[in-house]
Formats: structure tokens, sequence, C-alpha cells
């Protein structure tokens, strides 16, 4: 067993390509090491901007010897009466490298037929390394790369060393004429030299001694310490403390190969910026992190993290707040002319913002989010409709904002901030941020009715039109994020236990779009269906049974609470015993029945005894299950379902379906399909029958 150190250096790479960079990296060697079948230990990637590193232990020597059988034609196609070999033989042997005389006859179920065992010696893991590391330098993929120089090759940015050792030798490796070598660099700016490297036990100690913290999840902990650590140095550690945005701090580790953090100020009046705006201007311009009291209250204060330690800390801080000072007087000058100009007023300029070139402006858009808006809310929130149209006519006016327009992050934010400033209802301008949410998967829901409203009528009205002009994503294509959208609207409705049925109000997003649509029954089913697609793989991504999930969705979606719910009552019963034997028997039913839609059972007709008692508590079952089925409540209805175990058994081992009689035969046949129809409001648990 042995070891491989391969590092490629770089110009600084962007903080958002290396964390996919070192998985690719890690992925691509356990792939092509499987395919070469050669086997190791454990594999860790580590890098900064300036470098990827890959480091392996226990990697084998050597493939491992093979020995394959492979199957070639039969033997009368390989060889003639006379026993001499065929084209076909002939063919085979030589495809793989073979004599004839190597071919064996071979005993199979199909009769005799040819086979060539071949055995093949491994090679020298010092052979296949040239290659190996050729292929992993070529299996990046990157958003986006660059040439330089006379390279044909890309990379993300310009490569400027290569390392490859193995077991403390250099690989004879070379990439675009660059060869690789033992010699790494330190860090850019406080130890700008060769570094020897030795092995894979040595790599990082040898970069730490060179300011270099080569493991990124050590390098974040450095972060987080030191952005502590400067506040202490700086402000009164009982009542002040880091903000700590997750995002941010792993954005930061992978813009400093060492961590140094140093604490400033900047004037208290531009506290009176929303937070929002003040600590999105620290954070995505300069990459710096508010600070807070105990109370969570913003204060004038930040912490920078810089790349160098410095001598002159005083220096470096005003630098720091002359640069911040700069972006934060940018931000109040567009705050404060912002507020000139209310919300309402910019309502008719929305007509200068193509929402999508078929689909007409913004300004449309927002009129059809009202109506929506008002469908949603004499439903969900009667008491509140003109509430809820107020924060939908204004949702979208934060858009023509100059703060928007240099933080479109903020959009919504500022829409609440706004709309507060002109005097608007606490409960519409919170509906104004919060119809935004969630922004992306897993984040934070609306917290509020009217929020939740203005969003669904949103998306709604965007997913609708979408698929009204044929723009239905496919594969990984889908510029309006629709997918996205779906699984928001999802969320929603389940988080808020809303009844919505999904083709009416798809229906009616599409009827307003008049004839800019198509807004056929056809592209209703689609959009309705699309959404049941992200349902079901939203579902099994959270863990819910599949085959319960499949068992409901089979028969129909239009209710997402609904459908949740029958889901559940299906997940409860399943184990239980008597539940395995009807979920067959249903299965059996479905297939007898075929396309028979008749369910009126003439009493007249019954000759049996299994038949008249099945009938009997089938018709007193329904009276008892209608009801449940009225209010949802499924549980209670399967645990009743199941009394028809042993009447259907009974039904099956005495009684003919099929009699010659067409009247007795058809009236039978009635009497299953209304058990099945019965059963089918809930979910076809034949769909079941696995997990049973």
């Amino acid at each position: 067993m042995s070891e491989l150190l391969f590092e490629i250096g770089t110009e600084e790479l962007p903080a958002g390509f290396q964390k996919p960079a070192l998985s690719q990296l890690k992925e691509n060697f356990i792939r092509l090491a499987g395919e070469l079948k050669l086997s190791h230990g454990t594999v860790v990637t580590m890098g900064t901007p300036r470098r990827l590193a890959l480091l392996v232990d226990d990697i084998a020597e050597s493939q491992l010897d093979s020995r394959e059988k492979v199957m070639g034609p039969s033997k009368q196609a390989g060889f003639d009466a006379d026993g001499k070999p065929t084209k076909a033989a002939i063919g085979f042997a030589r495809s793989r490298g073979a004599n004839v005389n190597d071919l064996q006859v071979i005993d199979t179920e199909k009769g005799e037929y040819l086979m060539l065992v071949q055995e093949t010696q491994g090679v020298a893991l010092s052979e296949l390394l040239p290659d190996l590391l050729s292929d992993l330098m070529q299996g990046f993929s990157f958003p986006k790369s660059m040439r330089w120089g006379s390279c044909a090759a890309t990379f993300a940015r310009p490569v400027q060393w290569l390392v490859a050792l193995h077991n403390g030798s250099v690989v004879p490796f070379s990439y675009e004429g660059m060869a690789a070598s033992n010699m790494s660099r330190g860090h850019r700016f406080m130890a700008n030299k060769d570094v020897e490297l030795e092995s894979v036990a040595s790599y990082e100690e040898v970069l730490a001694c060179c300011f270099v913290e080569a493991d990124p999840a050590k390098r974040r902990a450095a972060v987080i310490t030191e952005i502590e650590k400067a506040v202490a140095a700086t402000l009164d550690s009982a009542t002040t403390k880091v903000a700590v945005d997750e995002a941010l701090v792993d954005t930061v580790c992978n813009l400093v190969e060492k961590p140094f953090g140093v604490c400033g100020s900047f004037d208290e009046k531009f506290l009176e910026l929303p937070d929002e705006a003040l600590i999105t201007s620290m954070r995505e311009h300069q990459k710096y992190f508010p600070v807070v009291d105990t109370e969570n209250r913003l204060m004038p204060n930040f912490v920078a993290v810089n790349n160098t330690d410095v001598k002159d800390i005083a220096l470096t801080r005003t630098g720091h707040e002359r640069v911040l000072r700069a972006r934060l007087e940018d931000a109040f000058f567009f705050f404060a002319g912002d507020k000139k100009l209310k919300l309402e007023d910019r309502l008719d300029a929305l007509t200068g913002i193509i929402f999508q070139s078929k689909l007409g402006t913004m300004l449309e858009k927002t009129d059809r989010i009202v109506k929506l808006t008002g469908l949603l809310a004499e439903k969900f929130a009667p008491d509140a409709v003109e509430e809820a149209c107020r924060a939908a006519r204004l949702c979208k006016t934060d858009l023509l904002t100059d703060m928007v327009g240099e933080f479109p992050s903020l959009q919504g934010n500022m829409g609440r901030a706004y709309a507060l400033n002109d005097g608007e209802r606490p409960d519409v301008a919170q509906a104004i941020q919060e119809h935004y949410y969630p922004k992306r998967a897993g984040a934070e829901l609306p917290a509020s009715d009217l929020g939740a409203i203005v969003g669904l009528a949103d998306r709604l009205d965007t997913l609708s039109g979408c698929f009204g002009i044929g723009q239905v994503p496919t594969g990984t294509a889908d510029p309006f994020g629709l997918r996205r959208i779906s699984i928001a609207i999802l969320h929603i409705i389940e988080h808020f236990g809303w009844n919505l049925p999904l083709a009416d109000v798809v229906h009616k997003a599409l009827s307003l779009y008049g004839d800019k649509v198509n807004g056929s029954k056809e592209t209703v089913e689609q959009v309705v269906t699309f959404i049941q697609g992200r349902f079901v793989n939203d579902q099994v991504g959270r863990g819910a049974h599949q085959e319960a999930i499949e068992a409901v969705t089979s028969v129909g979606f239009n209710d997402v609470n609904d459908t949740l719910k029958k889901i559940a009552a299906l997940t409860a019963i399943r184990d239980k015993d008597d539940f395995a034997v009807l979920a067959a028997s249903f299965k059996r039913i479905r297939n007898i029945i075929k396309d028979n839609k008749a369910t009126v059972v003439s009493e007249e007709l019954l000759t049996e005894e299994a038949e008249k008692k099945l009938a009997a508590l089938f018709e007193d079952l329904s009276s008892e299950v209608e009801p449940m089925l009225e209010r949802y409540n499924y549980n209670d209805a399967l645990a009743a379902m199941l009394t028809l175990k042993g009447p259907v058994d009974q039904f099956f081992n005495e009684v003919m379906v099929m009699a010659e009689d067409d009247a007795v035969r058809s009236n039978r046949l009635n009497l299953l399909t209304a058990i099945s129809t019965l059963f089918l409001k809930v979910g076809d648990i034949s769909k079941m029958q696995s997990s049973t």
C-alpha cells in the first residue's frame, strides 16, 4: 500500500467554486480508481483560494489481477460439421485478442456455447498515475472557465503549479506543458515562496508553517474565532456580539488562506436604514459581519476578515471604515430618495418592467395577482380581503426603487419598509415582505395569512402563465424556476392547512391571461400534474411512505392537504394484519371489474348467502363511512372498511362472480365496483401489497 498527494495551484478561485470543485475532485478520483480496479483507503480533499488538494492513503501499488469469463457464439455457430472454426468463432477470438485454440466449449441452459477465459495481470500504479491525474484535471466542471497564455485547456483560473507525489516521489506528469513537482507555494503575502512537500501526513503542517490553513473546516472555525476575538478586543463582549451569518462565514472562509479579524465602526446615522439594507450593504459588497447587542439590535460596528496579519491595526481599521462609509452613504442616499415617492405612486411605472415577453408587463401581472389574491382571501381570510388585495397591489412596486436596483436581494424587505413609511397598515407591509417567502428550498415560510395568500397568487400566476405559453421545464432547463415555485406552493398550502382545489385556481389563473395563453382543460391538467410530480418527489424526499403516496396520487391529486391526510391514514393502517389480506382482495376486485362503472345493486338478484351478507354489510358501511370521508376522517373510515375483509373473502370463496346469467353477473360486478369506488375515495390500496 502507498499514498498519493496531488495539489493543483491556481490564481485565486472564486469563493463559490471551491467547495463544488473539491467534491468533484474526490468523487472523480473514487470513480476512476474504481474503474481501474485500484483499492484505496481514506480519500480527503483540502483547499484554499489558491489550491485544490487530494490526499489518498493506502492506495494499492497495482491493479488487482483479473480473470474474466466471456461468452461467445454457440458451438453450432462457431464450428462447422467438420469441427473447423467458422468466421463467428475466429471473429470472437480476434475481438478479444485471443486465439481460436483458447476457446472452450461449455454447457449452458441454452445448450453448448463457446467461452473464453482471459486472465489479465494488474498494471502498476506508477504506470497508471499520469493518465489518472490527467483525467482528474479534465474532470472539473466550473460555472465559468477560462484559457490563459497559449493553453488549449480551460480551468476556473490559470493553473500556476502542480504537485504530484507517490510515496514522496514526483509523478512524471504534466498538464499543458507544466510539469508536476514537489514544490507548492506559501501564503501569497506572508510567505510568498516555494514550499517543499513530502507526504500526506505532513501536508497540513508544512503549509501551516507558511501561513496557509489548508483544511476548509479548520479555516472556517478560525474565521469564527477571529471575528469573535476582534469584537472582544474592541468592544464590551458582555453587551455586544457578532451576528454570525453562516453563509457569509462560508464565503469568507473561501476568500482567505488564513483569517485575521478587525473590528471597526460607522456613523450612527446609518442605523436609520432598515436593518436588512444595512446588513446587505455590509455583507454583499464588503463581506463584513454586523455587530448586535444582547437584544440583537444592530450596533454601529462591523467586523472585517483580512487575508493578512497587519502591524498597524488602527490603519487597517480606518481603511475598512472608509470603504464601508462610501457604501453606506450610497445606501443612505438611495433610501432617502426612495422615500420621497410613495409605493402607490410607482404603480404605473410597472409598465416599464416586462414580466415575460408573451405574458406582458409587471403591471399586468400585478392586476392578475390582485384578482387571484381576492379570490383566495375570500376563502381563507374573509375578514381581510381588502388588506390582502392592497398588499397584492403594492407587492411589486419596490422593484422600481433605487435601493432594490442596487441590492435585488432586498425586494420585499424594502417594500415593507417603504410601505410603513407611507403609512400603510402593518399587516399589509408584512404581507409585501412575506409574499417572497420561501426564497429558497427549506427557507422561512410566510408567518401571516396575507403574506401566504399574496405569495400563492404570485406563484400560481407565474406557473400557469408559463405553462399556458408552452414554457414547460425540460430536463435541467427551468429558466423560470417552476419546480422551485411549485415546491413553494405546496409548502405554503401544507403549512397553513388550507384545502385548495388546485385545478380550480389554476383555471382561474389561466383565465385572467385572456387570449395571451392556452387556457384549455389540457393546460390545467398539465399544470396540476406538474405540481403532483413535485409533490411526490418532495414527500418521498421527506421520508413519507412511497407506496401510500402512489396509492393516493394514482387515483387523483387536487387538494394538497386532503392528499396528505389520505397518505397518513394509509401509512398508519398498512401494518394491520387484516389490511394485507384486504389489499390483495382489492387487487382481485380491480382485476375482475375492469371497465365496469355501474354501482347499482338489485337486491332481488342476490341469490347466494355470501353475496347477500356482503351487500348488506356494504350498505351499512357506506352510510357510516361517507360522513367520515366528508369530514376528511380517513383513519376511522379505513378502520371501518377493514370490516369488509371477512365478508369479501367469503364472497370470493362461495360465489361465482362471472355467472352465466347476464343480469346476475352484472349485479355482482356492480357490487364489487361499488366497494372499489368507496375505497378509491381514499386510495388504490392494491398499490400497497408489497409493503404488507
